[in-house]
């Protein structure tokens, strides 16, 4: 970028009154030209300086006060050039300086009004939110938000995709909006394909069941033997395996209505699970309705027997880690540790459910269930120290 003259006249002048305020007045210049990577290097130069550092070449061994001001000095360059870059839409530029600089939360905020400023359809705007997806959701500042982005400009299928490689390797607590996401698309979706196959079939539906997949499918009289599919279900079943780790009411009756339908789909049109989600349909069903409450003895009949098979068949811990799971949920602290005093103890990698941080900690399992001295005698019987201790130690 070619610099104009005056700018090195003013340079010039400014350094006959110290290197303060020929500093100084560079900073000012590069910021109102808005070349803000150049200002960083400026700051980096003006830090060193400040601290009677060398201004070029290696640094070589610092004193612990030193360097502490030097990055501190460092970090404020980064949040000086960073948040300009992403207002003016240079997200990956942006994102470059304040990874290490900015809270993600503040980044999220940034980025939620850039993606609502980057709906037009020209070149500029598609860079821009193909960048917003790469930090939102690939380098985790906000999935929910990366998901959002995905839908509107890729569809489903693409950000089924993007959840399974990006989003389930968090902590199951930071997918949580995300998996909402997906959650609200499928059943705007199905209940949006469900109201017009019915306004098809001259069925009256008043505006309120026109937002609920249930009571749409009662006033087709359920579709029985119907062969009929309103969603792709490939999507409805990967949105349904997604879904177990939303806690929230609002997304779990979603979860359930969207399970609902998957049990009417013609049996050649659906595909088989992992165990226990065998049938996904009915499996999922009984799984987010006794979250709400509904068909709670049904479900842990159904999950607790799930588990049995599982541990006699050998066929890993999964279905024994969704009854623990389930238990949790429905505050049944002492019986979710009991079930997970029987996973199989060498049944190789943890599940999903496990990895993710779906279910608490034996140890929390046992406090809140009054049932530290059933861990204790566990501990005692396997030979588990670790746990044992940790079961004395302040919570």
């Amino acid at each position: 970028m070619n610099t104009p003259d005056d700018v090195f006249i003013a340079l010039e002048a400014a350094a006959a009154q110290g290197p303060g305020a020929l500093l100084g007045a560079l900073a000012d210049s590069l910021a109102e030209r808005r070349r803000w990577h150049a200002l960083f290097d400026l700051r980096l130069l003006e830090a060193r300086a400040s601290l009677n550092l060398p201004v070029t070449g290696e640094l070589g061994p610092l004193d612990e006060a030193t360097r502490t001001a030097l990055d501190e000095r460092s970090l404020a360059a980064c949040r000086e050039v960073g948040w300009p870059l992403l207002d003016e839409g240079q997200v990956a530029a942006g994102w470059m300086y304040l990874r290490a600089a900015a809270e993600p939360g503040d980044v999220a905020c940034k980025l939620r009004e850039l993606a609502a400023r980057s709906a037009a359809d020209d070149e500029a705007a598609e860079s821009r939110r193909q960048e917003i997806v790469h930090v939102a959701l690939w380098e985790g500042v906000d999935p929910a938000l990366g998901l959002e982005v995905v839908l509107a400009s890729q569809g489903t299928c693409n950000a089924i995709t993007a959840y399974e490689q990006a989003v389930s390797r968090l902590p199951a607590v930071r997918q949580e909006r995300a998996a909402t996401v997906l959650v609200d698309h499928l059943h705007r979706e199905l209940a949006a394909n469900l109201a017009a196959d019915l306004a098809g079939r001259s069925l009256a539906v008043s505006e309120t069941d026109a937002g609920s997949i249930t009571a749409l499918l009662d006033a087709a009289g359920g579709l029985v033997g119907c062969p009929s599919v309103h969603v792709d279900v490939s999507h409805l079943q990967a949105v349904l395996r997604i879904a177990r780790v939303a806690t929230d009411r609002g997304t779990l009756e979603k979860a359930w209505q969207l399970a609902c339908y998957a049990c009417r789909v013609p049996p050649d049109a659906s595909y088989p699970g992992e165990p226990p989600f065998e049938n996904v349909g009915e499996a999922s069903r009984l799984f987010f309705a006794a979250q709400l409450g509904r068909d709670v003895d049904a479900a842990v009949r159904y999950f607790r027997a799930a588990a049995a098979t599982a541990r006699i068949e050998q066929a890993g811990t999964l279905p024994a880690d969704i009854l623990v799971l389930l238990l949790w949920r429905l505050r049944r602290p002492a019986e979710a540790l009991h079930a997970a005093l029987e996973r199989p103890r060498d049944a190789g990698m943890p599940s999903v459910v496990q990895a993710s941080g779906m279910v608490p900690s034996l140890v929390d399992m046992a406090a809140a269930g009054d049932a530290l001295d059933v861990l204790r005698a566990a501990c005692r019987e396997h030979g588990d120290e670790i746990t044992f201790v940790a079961t004395y130690l302040p919570r």
